[in-house]
């Protein structure tokens, strides 16, 4: 089995993590650890960033040994706000419950019949004596009209993607992770891994 320290506190990510990649040992940072900095305007900036930041912590840890480090950067653009909340989407409604805030972001649209959308992720991934690998995944969507489904987290219950009916917080981790964002990604870096090794 091998071990990952993930570049996060976020324990919806984690969880989403633990479906995608099961046969992993996963790491986390521990709460001592200062925020990681999100200071870029991609997602890849930013996944960069947060990697960076917790190489240098690991680097200092003579007793902990890890075969990789992965970061997420991952938000909701809506067309019909120019993109936003985009990068900010962590920061969008502070202060905010979860659902609130999908309620804060589907009151902005009361008035606007477009509801595209694409949730995007990115991953940064870095292993000793290697070079930093990115990763994209992209799922495109559109927004629902009320929240659906309690599953996941974020956005996930007004976020519908193409073609499926359901948001994704109607699905189940399987139907989920075959074409979310995250998952895509996660396919990505996974098939990477595997033709490394050969």
């Amino acid at each position: 089995m091998i071990r990952i320290l993930l570049a996060s506190r976020n324990s919806g990510k984690l969880k989403e993590f633990e479906t995608l990649l099961p046969e992993v040992q996963w790491l986390t940072l521990p709460p001592t650890v200062s925020p990681l900095p999100e200071t870029g305007t991609f997602f890849e900036e930013n996944a960069r960033q947060k990697l960076e930041a917790a190489r240098a912590w690991y680097e200092q840890q003579s007793a902990l040994c890890v075969d990789g480090i992965l970061s997420d950067d991952s938000g909701l653009c809506v067309d019909a706000l120019w993109g936003a909340p985009g990068v900010l989407t962590a920061h969008f409604g502070p202060g905010l419950s979860p659902h609130e805030r999908n309620i804060k972001l589907l009151t902005l649209l009361q008035a606007n019949d477009q509801r595209s959308a694409r949730y995007v992720c990115t991953l940064a991934w870095w292993q000793p004596h290697g070079e930093i690998k990115t990763f994209l995944g992209v799922a495109e969507g559109s927004l629902s009209d009320t929240p659906r489904g309690h599953k996941g987290f974020g956005y996930d219950p007004i976020f519908q993607p193409h073609p499926s009916k359901k948001t994704f917080g109607e699905m189940e981790d399987p139907e989920k992770n075959l074409i979310s964002h995250r998952g895509l990604a996660t396919q990505a870096l996974k098939k990477y891994l595997e033709t490394s090794k050969k």
